[in-house]
């Protein structure tokens, strides 16, 4: 992987190179050829005009009196202003008239002179770029040199072999080209080592989180940094979630083991005593079979009992809309929780204290779900520690919440243990071997406190006790 993606860099630098090579080569010679094949022009007055224009041109200045040809004062004037001077010539090459001449230009000129001054510069005895227009006058033709200072106007020639220059400028190109290959090439593979190497080492890792190995950690280091960063982070965190499903399967196992105990046992009571009074050798008296069907009847709740915790855990957990609210008084709501609880013959005798400032504090809730949680919490409470326990239960409204606390005395929890009291799956060390429950009391109250928008926190110190705090918006 990591060979295909230096390769593709290096691939890539090298077409770069090759496409700008040739692009500076068209343009390098494009300048050069149009520099060298026109005049080049240093004078800041006529950096506007075109020598050879004005050459042109200028035959409109140039008139006849019908003996003589002359310039007239508006050429005479364009010459002085472009500093420049002018000689014209017959047919035979003679000088009919002349302006601003230098002293050692020739009277007569043969066509070879003409030519060889027009392309050649200082070839006529002195130091002008000379330019040459035609003018006919009745019938005549007459030539003119016009000159200009050469440190102002230059004009360059060049001469090539198309063919040789054809061949030349191929294998320049062809020269330059593989050079430049070479050197991106050789650039191009130590570059990408430094920028390949960091994604080929990313890739691997990734590569080991898919197949489930999370020992990867890589040192942030340069451009990667945040990546190498953020691959750390998630290893760590696969790692993390593989524990904690591992304690769950763990949890989940012991929980269908004890549910299957819990189930089991009242089964074997209602099968049994089933089997008895199926027996006809046996005539039962009717406090017999009212003693055995009562029995049957409270393991059939306590089954039907499991189930429905079962089935409403399922429910809170999986977000579906159960809640029937209605607005309650909080207040009476708890009162009322706590006088069931002190019904129970079992808990009679408890000591359970209610404290509230306010009679009325209403909100909107579920009622039954809301007082399933607190009983859950309080039965929790009376179970888990001695009959002497005492437990305190006190509401109160602020900032437009109502915080409903359940404070006991008694054994507290250990610290390994309390954080995983609100698993579904999971049951305290310290739950009474009498208690025979779900194990989806706490987990069931934090739904049910979920569900309503709200939160449950829980504190315990060992041996000195346990405070749950029920946060209502």
């Amino acid at each position: 992987m990591r060979w295909k993606i230096t390769l593709r860099f290096v691939t890539t630098i090298i077409f770069v190179v090759i496409i700008v090579t040739i692009i500076n080569i068209v343009a390098i010679m494009g300048i050069f050829i149009n520099n060298t094949i026109h005049t080049k022009n240093t004078n800041p007055i006529l950096k506007d005009i075109e020598p050879e224009n004005f050459v042109r041109n200028f035959n409109k200045y140039i008139l006849s009196n019908g003996q003589n040809i002359f310039v007239n004062n508006a050429g005479k004037k364009a010459l002085n202003y472009e500093n420049t001077w002018i000689q014209i010539l017959d047919e035979d090459g003679k000088e009919v008239y002349a302006y601003k001449k230098p002293k050692n230009v020739p009277l007569k000129y043969t066509p070879f002179q003409i030519i060889h001054g027009y392309k050649y510069r200082g070839v006529l005895g002195n130091m002008s770029t000379i330019f040459i227009g035609e003018k006919y006058v009745k019938n005549k033709q007459y030539s003119y040199i016009i000159g200009f200072p050469m440190q102002k106007i230059e004009r360059q020639v060049l001469v090539f072999n198309i063919d040789k220059t054809r061949d030349f400028m191929k294998n320049t190109i062809i020269i330059v080209l593989l050079i430049d290959s070479i050197i991106a090439l050789f650039f191009a593979y130590l570059f990408s080592r430094k920028l390949t190497k960091p994604i080929g080492n990313i890739i691997n890792g990734v590569v080991k989180l898919g197949n489930g190995d999370y020992n990867v950690y890589y040192t942030p280091k340069g451009v990667y940094s945040e990546i190498y960063h953020n691959i750390n982070n998630l290893s760590d965190i696969l790692k993390s979630n593989t524990k904690e499903r591992m304690k769950l399967d763990k949890m989940r196992e012991e929980w269908i083991v004890n549910i299957s105990h819990d189930i089991k046992t009242p089964l074997a009571s209602i099968k049994g005593y089933a089997e008895i009074l199926s027996n006809d050798d046996y005539e039962f008296s009717k406090e017999e079979i009212k003693s055995y069907a009562n029995i049957i009847h409270k393991k059939s709740d306590y089954i039907k009992e499991l189930v429905d915790d079962l089935n409403l855990a399922t429910k809170l957990k999986n977000k579906a809309s159960i809640l029937r609210k209605k607005e309650t008084n909080l207040v009476r709501l708890t009162r009322e929780t706590i006088i069931d609880i002190l019904n129970d013959s079992k808990f009679s005798n408890s000591n359970i204290n209610f404290i509230s400032k306010e009679n009325i504090i209403l909100k909107k809730v579920d009622n039954i779900l809301l007082k399933r949680a607190i009983s859950n919490l309080l039965y929790n409470a009376l179970i888990h520690n001695n009959s002497s326990v005492n437990i305190e239960v006190e509401i109160i409204k602020q900032d437009n919440k109502v915080h409903i606390f359940i404070k006991d005395n008694g054994k507290g929890i250990k610290p390994e243990e309390l954080k995983y009291i609100f698993d579904r799956y999971y049951r305290g060390t310290n739950t009474s071997g009498n208690h025979k429950g779900s194990g989806l009391g706490m987990a069931i109250t934090r739904e049910i406190i979920k569900a309503h928008g709200g939160d449950i926190k829980i504190n315990s110190i060992l041996r000195k006790g346990t405070e749950i705090e029920i946060i209502l918006p």
